[in-house]
């Protein structure tokens, strides 16, 4: 949006909402004060941006909160439409589904999930249709809904704060994506939290998240492994093209004779996967871009292949753990669940795979496989080894031990 359309914007709801804020703020400051205070603070309370902009003019007194609307992404597109177009074509925009489309997601407590303490804790950033915002609004009075607040906090929303790599590193860590774990002890991360304490000085080449992965201020935040690295077409290389196959099977997105499930439809639905080649390349050319600031073309070039090439080892290795549980079902050593579509271990299940060894395929996966290929994207050795690679590998040893052993039990058995 253009500085001349913005002061027209301001200008008439300023015009249409100044003498209504002012009743807002003197009954909030008793209530809520540091609503009030971080309003006053924002770009929104210095240009008279009124309450009732984001939550409407109904809400009046104590008798009637439950009238107050809650802002959506729609709500900042009036004024911010470049941004929420954006946000609406990344993978920010797509938690929400994503979640819910977990085949285990209706066994979690909803305090866990819609109950935003969970998963939906931060999946909350994704966008919801109509009929999940009238739900979220009967159940919880419509918090969590907004989705811009996420990274731009109410009710200060700046763009300096969201513009930090502490911004992410909410929803950033942990056990499946330490990217702020990763990031933040990286010689990128320290070189800009030393920026921020002022050994550095702020002229000093230091890339934060956004550097990166919002280029241009770019709200959809996309990457070209995507969230799972694993991608179509298949590699031109044999043995990687097998083993992502036995990957994309456990995912439940290709059926035993590798062709496409309902559940790819899904994938593409939530954006966590590339499909296509010129996808994928637009991608990594943006990345390219931004590695190249501060480093040359052949450097950042054979540092990005590096990691392409850790994600083909780790496959490896995740595909003989996929293949030895799914041998398990096939001898009816261990029952596979009647949810599961195919008889492949799905990785989907998470923590509500039925025994110790799909636990710990699960595990594998979830967490050791993407500190694997997230540690060496970020720069991370600790990481990408230690905390990735070797304890893949001490997964499949456990789950070759594992196997041996419930066959071992069989034959006994049989004896």
């Amino acid at each position: 949006m253009s500085y001349a359309m913005i002061v027209v914007c301001v200008a008439s709801l300023f015009l249409a909402t100044s003498g209504f804020a002012q009743a807002c703020v003197e009954c909030h400051e008793e209530v809520t004060p540091n609503i009030v205070s971080d309003w006053q603070l924002s770009k929104h309370g210095q240009n008279e941006i009124g309450c009732s902009v984001c939550h409407g003019d109904e809400h009046t007194s104590h008798k009637d909160v439950q009238k107050v609307e809650i802002p959506t992404p729609q709500s900042c597109a009036a004024c911010h439409k470049e941004q929420v177009q954006q946000f609406t074509a990344g993978k920010h925009a797509f938690g929400w589904v994503a979640m819910n489309a977990m085949p285990t997601a209706h066994w979690q407590p909803m305090a866990m999930m819609e109950g935003m303490k969970g998963c939906g804790g931060c999946h909350k950033i994704g966008l919801k249709t109509e009929e999940e915002i009238t739900e979220l609004r009967r159940d919880g009075a419509g918090f969590g809904i907004a989705s811009c607040d996420a990274c731009h906090t109410r009710h200060l929303f700046s763009v300096t704060e969201a513009r930090q790599p502490q911004a992410c590193q909410t929803c950033h860590m942990g056990f499946d994506h330490p990217q702020w774990e990763m990031y933040s002890t990286s010689k990128h991360g320290v070189r800009y939290l030393l920026k921020q304490n002022g050994t550095l000085p702020k002229t000093a080449a230091a890339p934060t998240c956004q550097t990166c992965h919002m280029q241009d201020g770019n709200h959809a935040v996309r990457t070209a492994w995507g969230f799972l690295a694993v991608r179509l077409p298949m590699p031109e290389d044999d043995q990687w093209a097998a083993d992502r196959a036995a990957i994309l099977q456990a995912l439940g997105v290709l059926d035993p004779e590798g062709n496409p499930t309902a559940r790819l439809e899904v994938v593409k639905a939530a954006d966590v996967a590339r499909l296509t080649e010129d996808d994928w390349q637009a991608e990594r050319k943006k990345m390219m871009t931004a590695c190249n600031q501060c480093h040359s073309s052949n450097f950042a070039k054979g540092e990005l292949a590096k990691g392409d090439q850790m994600i083909r080892e780790a496959d490896h290795l995740m595909a003989e753990a996929i293949r030895l549980v799914a041998g398990l079902y096939k001898d009816g050593i261990i029952k596979k669940p009647e949810s599961y579509a195919y008889p492949f271990p799905d990785l989907l299940a998470f923590n509500d795979a039925p025994t110790s060894i799909e636990q710990r395929l699960f595990v594998m996966f979830l967490k050791h496989r993407m500190r694997t290929f997230q540690g060496t994207f970020h720069a991370n050795p600790d990481y990408a080894w230690w905390y990735g690679f070797s304890e893949m590998k001490e997964d499949l040893t456990e789950i070759r031990t594992m196997a041996a052993e419930l066959r071992a039990v069989r034959a006994a058995k049989k004896k």
